[in-house]
């Protein structure tokens, strides 16, 4: 069958199982937009505002469902406009194609209209990327970018494809790339090292688990579930990993980090054998390193070497698949319950309700409504079925500490590199990939404005998101630091916002503000009730801070209450 690029590129991500692509037109492209108009019965592509729009809302899709999420865009701006959510896709392990179209293989080089060296720029940012310069080679490496994408470590692919590649005509043929050469994605699950870790798992007195988006990836839920019910050990999750485990499972007790529970944080550095699962010990979660469960045997479980005693120092370091190296290990735990060491974890949440969460939830302090009792009217109307998108900032601590969630792929949020304007674009695409769940956007002032123009999306797909903005008037995480370390001067984060629900109302979408406390209740109500996608304003206390805290650098046994 001889076919042009442009039609190759269509029928490759077809043959992937690709039905869903966000992005936008330009010159560099068209071909592939071309042939995208007549396979649109199969393919369907959603006009986002913004190509980071674009690369955010793959990633919504791909953290919801487990696939990999496609973006498309333009050479020169409209790929350059993709690098911060390809950069966002790579530190959250995000498996994600971006496919960018390029001037002539003849002017390259040659500074032409809209020419950008995208492979030079997003080499740091990709766990791989490529030029096709020939029609020829599109369909090796488009099944290589899927490939490399959605194994081992996931991670975001960019093709970069020359306009000529898109003209030109060859003979089609695909064939799925099921490995490569030089890639080994899944390192071999070595068994002695699943027995040394049982052994010291067994012989622990006070044994932690710490458990990471690599549970989700791996799609282990089940087998954590297995260990902690088996173990009887506490475990705790980091942002990304949360929703692997009920949040209300007796043996979850909580979130470590810099904003995580009092408990969890704290006894890091009192257990006697610590096993990681799916995390890579970031500096949000360790704090200060020194010091960082330095009287534990550490195991670490994790599928990528680059991450094993790259901050903390293991006793036992399990390379491989999360699931399959928690099936041999199961069978090999003594069953317990570790009752004296689970009350520590009860004692220091009880402190933690008397300081924090029970004013947080339930204000009785005369002050203006808290992020905290907005998220627990969602969890009152949800019933913890939906997913939660989040932002970046004071929001997003908020949605992660009290957020209650029944299952997996629930938590969708920015970790690693923390970016502002995420939540809107990532959302779209979440509820495009689970249409039968409720998808719910948490977000700030401040990230809303950063890719408000994506309500043009939702207005145009007739997605029914349902958009919270916690309203604050400030940049809310820095300016909590201004106060604590910076004796309070709000140097520029100050917000003089514009009419939120008069901009919602320009796109056709429903909005409500809230002002009183007594209106919170009827007014999350109507929105979860609503079938259509519908925006709430919150306007929450300006000055409201988010504890427990451990300032950067500081020891996790430093955490303030206040």
């Amino acid at each position: 069958m001889k076919i042009s690029g442009a039609e190759a590129v269509i029928r490759c991500l077809l043959a992937e199982g690709v039905d869903l692509v966000y992005g936008y037109p330009g010159g560099a492209i068209m071909p592939v937009y071309d042939e995208l108009y007549k396979f649109q019965d199969q393919l369907h592509h959603v006009l986002v505002r913004h190509e980071q729009g674009a690369a955010h809302a793959a990633q919504g899709f791909a953290r919801a469902t487990g696939k990999v999420g496609v973006a498309i865009a333009t050479s020169g701006p409209g790929a350059t406009n993709l690098v911060t959510g390809i950069a966002d896709a790579q530190i959250d392990s995000t498996p994600m194609v971006c496919i960018t179209g390029q001037v002539g293989k003849h002017l390259l080089g040659s500074d032409a209209f809209q020419e950008t060296d995208i492979i030079g720029i997003s080499t740091p940012v990709t766990k791989w990327n490529y030029q096709i310069t020939e029609a020829s080679e599109i369909p090796e490496i488009i099944a290589k970018a899927f490939y490399i994408a959605r194994s081992g470590r996931p991670g975001p692919v960019l093709i970069d494809i020359t306009k000529n590649a898109q003209f030109d005509e060859f003979e089609f043929s695909y064939e799925k790339c099921t490995g490569i050469r030089s890639y080994h994605p899944k390192p071999i699950l070595n068994l002695q090292k699943v027995q040394e870790a049982a052994d010291l798992i067994n012989n622990a007195k006070k044994p932690f688990i710490v458990f990471g988006q690599g549970i989700i990836l791996s799609e282990a839920e089940e087998q954590l579930k297995r260990l902690i019910e088996k173990s009887g050990i506490p475990a705790a999750w980091t942002i990304l990993g949360l929703s692997a485990l009920p949040t209300d499972h007796p043996l979850n007790v909580g979130m470590v980090g810099m904003h995580g529970n009092y408990g969890p944080n704290l006894l890091t550095n009192e257990c006697d054998v610590l096993i990681a699962l799916g995390m890579r010990f970031d500096d949000r979660v360790t704090g200060k390193l020194a010091t960082y469960a330095k009287q534990a045997k550490v195991i670490h479980f994790e599928i990528d070497p680059a991450e094993i005693d790259k901050n903390v120092k293991t006793e036992v370091a399990v390379l491989a698949d999360v699931k399959e190296a928690l099936t041999a290990l199961i069978p090999l735990i003594d069953k317990k319950s570790h009752t004296e060491w689970h009350n520590e974890f009860k004692e220091k949440y009880k402190i933690e309700c008397d300081a924090v969460i029970n004013e947080e939830l339930a204000p009785t302090n005369g002050k203006g409504i808290s992020m905290g009792e907005t998220i627990e009217m969602i969890n009152k109307h949800s019933k913890g079925d939906a997913i939660m998108v989040s932002d970046v900032g004071q929001h997003q601590m908020f949605a992660c500490r009290y957020t209650k969630f029944n299952s997996t792929k629930s938590n969708v949020t920015s970790g690693g590199l923390g970016t502002m304007g995420f939540a809107l674009p990532a959302a779209i695409g979440a509820k495009m990939g689970r249409p039968d769940r409720e998808v719910v956007a948490i977000i700030g002032d401040g990230g809303f404005q950063m890719n408000i123009q994506e309500l043009g999306t939702i207005h145009q797909t007739k997605v029914p998101v349902k958009i919270v903005v916690l309203n604050n008037e400030f940049l809310g995480m820095v300016r909590q630091w201004q106060e604590l370390f910076f004796d309070y001067r709000y140097a520029s984060t100050v917000m003089i916002n514009p009419n939120f629900c008069a901009i919602a109302e320009g796109y056709y979408i429903k909005s409500r503000k809230v002002t009183k406390r007594e209106d919170l209740d009827e007014a999350v109500a109507e929105m979860l009730a609503s079938k259509e996608s519908y925006f709430l304003e919150v306007m929450v206390e300006k000055e409201n801070n988010v504890f427990p805290m451990i300032p950067t650098g500081a020891c996790v046994s430093e955490i303030r209450l206040s």
